[in-house]
């Protein structure tokens, strides 16, 4: 028996890091919605009592270090399942960009691995399972649109943005979410972008304000790590991006764009600062 499972990215719409907490995490508040870019995952039943990872990517790990892996042995442990996976990664998200590609598919293992073996655990649960894994782990398990506090994990699921073009551009590095979070000090953060004005923006479908609304804490770190980030950032806003901002810790850049008219030119004008250039459709 085959499942198959979408597992799309996510973009932050704002980003703010309130304070260290006492277990190391920082206490986050987070606005995510999903885009229409997403690796596809094939999960094939096998009587053999193993986990086999294989991708079209030659770029990824497909050994425990992979979170597709560790959601499969998470799920067999905890439900005390015999049988065996063949995961089969079909990769179009970037890699280490701040778009969670990791944690969308680990959310796709756990939903497809409990239709594929008939367990019948709830949402909660798989949250719950998800949270394990990784912070960004249980929102990719509904998708959607949510504000995400605490480390990440509690969410509260929100209306969607107003429809539009997202423009995604990820420079040739990658960053350490560590590092960035590591470097991170909450008391010096001097503008907080604001979860409650860019929730009443997406209830009021207003896409102006949507893009007003756009913050992100993690940049001051990653754009000094990293000044072509910034540079990225510039581009997209002269091309005539609407809304600019750095995905996650980054490096992905994100524009938001409302006419149709505008994405060949700003598509065009990017794929002379970095390879990997996506234009797609936000989800509602």
């Amino acid at each position: 028996m085959k499942m198959y499972e979408k597992a799309p990215a996510k973009i932050n719409l704002m980003l703010d890091v309130l304070h260290k907490r006492a277990d190391g995490f920082h206490e986050v508040e987070m606005i995510m919605t999903m885009v229409d870019l997403a690796d596809r995952l094939e999960l094939s039943e096998m009587k053999r009592d193993s986990i086999i990872i294989s991708s079209q990517a030659g770029y990824i790990p497909l050994d425990e270090k992979n979170l597709a892996f560790q959601a499969a042995r998470l799920i067999k442990d905890r439900y005390n399942v015999r049988s065996g996976v063949h995961i089969h990664l079909d990769k179009r998200i970037p890699v280490a960009a701040g778009l969670a590609g990791g944690s969308s598919d680990a959310a796709a293992t756990l939903r497809g691995l409990n239709r594929l073996w008939r367990l019948g655990i709830p949402v909660q649960e798989l949250q719950e399972l998800g949270a394990e894994l990784g912070s960004d782990v249980p929102f990719c398990v509904t998708g959607g649109t949510a504000l995400a506090t605490g480390r990440g994990e509690r969410l509260t699921s929100i209306a969607s943005p107003p429809q539009c073009w997202v423009i995604l551009a990820k420079p040739p590095i990658n960053v350490s979410t560590a590092e960035v979070y590591g470097r991170v000090r909450a008391n010096n953060i001097a503008v907080h972008p604001s979860a409650l004005r860019m929730q009443q923006a997406i209830e009021a479908g207003d896409f102006a304000a949507v893009c007003a609304g756009l913050g992100n804490v993690l940049e001051d770190v990653t754009l000094k790590l990293h000044p072509e980030v910034q540079q990225l950032k510039e581009a997209m806003l002269k091309l005539g991006a609407d809304g600019v901002l750095m995905s996650g810790s980054g490096p992905t850049v994100f524009g938001l764009v409302s006419k149709q008219s505008k994405v060949a030119r700003i598509y065009n004008g990017l794929r002379g600062f970095c390879k990997e250039v996506y234009a797609v459709r936000s989800l509602s």
